[in-house]
């Protein structure tokens, strides 16, 4: 005679097998985590990077296959989710910092050097050497959105440097061989963006930066001495040139690699810019764009950064200084500490509040952790060729 279920144990039974299943589903999912003190660190000869938690110290995923990222830089989605890193081989890729997989990736030109997400996170747009221009990918799939070729007034095609994002749904970028600052306009349609060129900015702008408050664009120009200043909220005015003559007179010292702006070093009323072929910080008064004063540093600077609460200002230098750090009171204007992680100094990066610093030392494969109010090391990860650091913490800021 054949066993019948009551309907108690046929409730059960359904119970437990949607519980397994949740259980299942689960396996299958990240573990519940926000992402405010995720961040990735690339390992540019591997071309990988590692996804580390900024809380713990710790390495949380290693995730490959990413291409060229000798020069890689990388934004994040609004929520921090996401990181779109921007290979030096043209490649875009979209990677998933909860499961540390690539979930996109697309081989959009021959040579790029770096990257900006708008205003709304739904577009990413990629700044490149070869062909050129500027290429616009939606954030969601990488698909095309648009493609704004840079050529200058003599019609020659352009190296674009310097691309950030801006307020009213704009991206800014330079024309290296062009001389030009170029604003794109994504409104009304992304497809079809509108572009204001402001001209005869000076010779070979190589980067620039956005203040933190969306308005002033500057580019550093590598040809000359000075930067290109433009106020974001009236472009019609053009190309002001400030520190025109920072250099006059001086003989330059071979540049052994380009600075870089995108570091936001603006603290309070101050913006600390490295000078090119130089062993000095210019400092300038951002209510009258002019200098102020100038740090004589251990070498040529490349990254020049300024602390969250803007008191401290990190310097990292070009070889054949590249294993020294040096740390600016911006109050004093003073070197207040030389530290030496290692050979091979790339990039540094503050935890969102400032109270730690990562330090990414190449030569010697690993990642330093300085605690910044004593200048003591944290910890000491293991990372292959580490070069850029870059913390989730950028998502929710303009031009980062």
């Amino acid at each position: 005679m054949g066993t019948s279920w009551s309907a108690e144990a046929r409730a059960a039974a359904g119970a437990a097998a949607l519980l397994a299943a949740a259980l299942a589903g689960c396996a299958a999912q990240p573990a519940l985590r926000g992402t405010g003190d995720l961040g990735i660190v690339v390992e540019r000869a591997s071309g990988s990077l590692l996804v580390v938690d900024t809380t713990a110290r710790r390495v949380l995923h290693r995730v490959t296959g990413l291409g060229d990222l000798s020069h890689a830089s990388a934004v994040f989605s609004r929520d921090g989710r996401y990181a779109f890193v921007f290979g030096r081989d043209g490649g875009l890729s979209k990677v998933d910092l909860l499961t540390g997989r690539v979930v996109a990736r697309r081989v959009q030109a021959g040579n790029s050097i770096g990257g900006a997400i708008g205003q709304r996170g739904e577009l990413v747009a990629v700044s490149n050497y070869e062909p050129g221009g500027v290429r616009v990918f939606d954030a969601r799939t990488l698909e095309p959105v648009a493609d704004i070729p840079a050529r200058g007034a003599d019609g020659r095609p352009s190296r674009v440097v310097g691309l950030v994002d801006a307020p009213g749904r704009r991206f800014v970028f330079s024309l290296f061989d062009a001389g030009e600052i170029w604003i794109a306009e994504m409104d009304p349609d992304p497809r079809r963006p509108r572009i204001t060129r402001i001209r005869g900015v000076g010779r070979q702008p190589y980067d620039a930066l956005i203040t933190p408050d969306g308005r002033w664009y500057l580019a550093g120009l590598f040809g000359e001495d000075g930067v290109a200043l433009v106020d974001l909220w009236h472009p019609e005015r053009g190309a002001r040139r400030i520190l025109a003559g920072y250099g006059r007179g001086e003989r330059r010292l071979p540049v052994y690699k380009m600075p870089h702006l995108e570091g936001w070093a603006v603290a309070g009323t101050r913006a600390f810019l490295p000078a090119v072929g130089r062993h000095e910080v210019l400092v300038v008064d951002t209510v009258g764009w002019r200098e102020v004063g100038r740090v004589r540093v251990h070498g040529q600077p490349v990254f020049v950064e300024a602390r969250p609460d803007g008191r401290q200002v990190w310097v990292n230098f070009a070889f054949p200084d590249n294993d020294t750090v040096q740390v600016i009171d911006t109050e004093t204007l003073r070197v207040v500490r030389t530290l030496r992680p290692g050979r091979g100094v790339l990039h540094m990066e503050f935890t969102p509040r400032g109270e730690a610093v990562w330090v990414s030392v190449r030569d010697e494969d690993r990642v330093v952790v300085y605690d910044t109010g004593t200048f003591e090391p944290l910890a000491r990860l293991r990372a292959r060729s580490p070069s850029g650091i870059f913390f989730t913490a950028r998502a929710g800021r303009i031009g980062l």
